[in-house]
């Protein structure tokens, strides 16, 4: 087993954020505009950037404790996180395909001791390039926890806002100008919901997820903003974390069924809202939760 007590229950959980004269997610394929559905007008997130979040989050909070390092950081190539689980096991990695010869768990024992050691890897899986080059099996590790892209409760309206600077750039320039003109983009409010699943299925068979690990999530979630403010990203916060906890590790009812009780609206007369209080609150309709789940409010 590679961690003390993996989950034994299936969850899903809603999640609803909101932004404030901020851009909660740049596309830069549209100029780092805020990430927008074309369509339809609904703001958009991926959900890459809010596990950013998270792992921005366990990075604070643990300070690279064992057993709660990340994987996925700025400045660290993979391939050098990937040559500790070698050097941990006592292995050449160009011995690889004698050794699997000789030894069919090679590829379990690499999988496992790379769980064990990064926290990301234990959540939401990773694919390790290295072990995929040196032909293992071990090198794609789907995780338990899944988001899925988050969408704006109401369209939202980008607005591009003129800045300058009296910093120029070049030297050359100093002499014909005082300022700099520049750009950004913010979306004046916006309400998010995101939603996601965690699989103690895979929990018990892949990564040894734990309960530790589960409650680090939901602290992660809740505050997943409050260590990442910029001028960039406006005012964001968390509103609301609503979580579903089945009495199995398969579940008892479908994600859907779950999404589909959780609402929100806005208030009468509200046309454009601009805050939080522009909502009713989220409502949970308690007559379409089945039997063998707990509806779980932590925020």
């Amino acid at each position: 087993m590679i961690m003390s007590n993996p989950i034994t229950n299936r969850y899903d959980f809603v999640v609803f954020f909101d932004v404030e004269n901020g851009n909660p997610n740049g596309d830069p394929d549209a100029g780092n505009m805020p990430r927008i559905d074309p369509e339809t007008g609904y703001g958009v997130v991926t959900d890459v950037c809010l596990k950013r979040k998270i792992r921005n989050y366990v990075e604070t909070v643990k300070e690279g404790e064992p057993g709660f390092e990340i994987y996925i950081k700025e400045g660290v190539p993979l391939n050098v996180s990937d040559r500790r689980a070698y050097e941990e096991l006592g292995i050449d990695p160009k011995e690889t395909k004698k050794l699997k010869k000789d030894n069919p768990q090679l590829d379990v024992q690499l999988r496992d001791c790379m769980c064990k050691a990064f926290y990301d890897i234990r959540t939401f899986g990773a694919v390790m390039t290295t072990f995929v080059k040196d032909n293992l099996n071990c090198g794609q590790v789907r995780g338990p926890v899944q988001l899925t892209f988050s969408r704006s409760v109401d369209p939202i309206i980008p607005q591009e806002v003129t800045i300058t600077r009296v910093a120029i750039t070049k030297e050359d320039d100093a002499a014909k100008k005082d300022t700099e003109m520049g750009r950004k983009y913010v979306v004046p409010y916006g309400l998010y919901r995101c939603e996601g699943f965690v699989s103690a299925n895979l929990a018990r068979k892949t990564t040894g997820f734990s309960e530790e690990d589960l409650e680090l999530l939901w602290s992660a979630i809740i505050n997943m903003f409050e260590h990442d403010h910029s001028a960039a990203r406006g005012k964001m916060a968390v509103r609301s974390l609503i979580v579903f906890k089945h009495d199995s590790e398969l579940g008892n009812a479908p994600s859907y069924q779950l999404f589909d009780a959780v609402s929100i609206a806005k208030k009468d007369g509200v046309e454009a809202p601009r805050s939080f209080k522009d909502y009713e609150g989220v409502v949970i309709d308690e007559d379409a939760i089945p039997a063998g789940v707990e509806v779980i409010r932590k925020l």
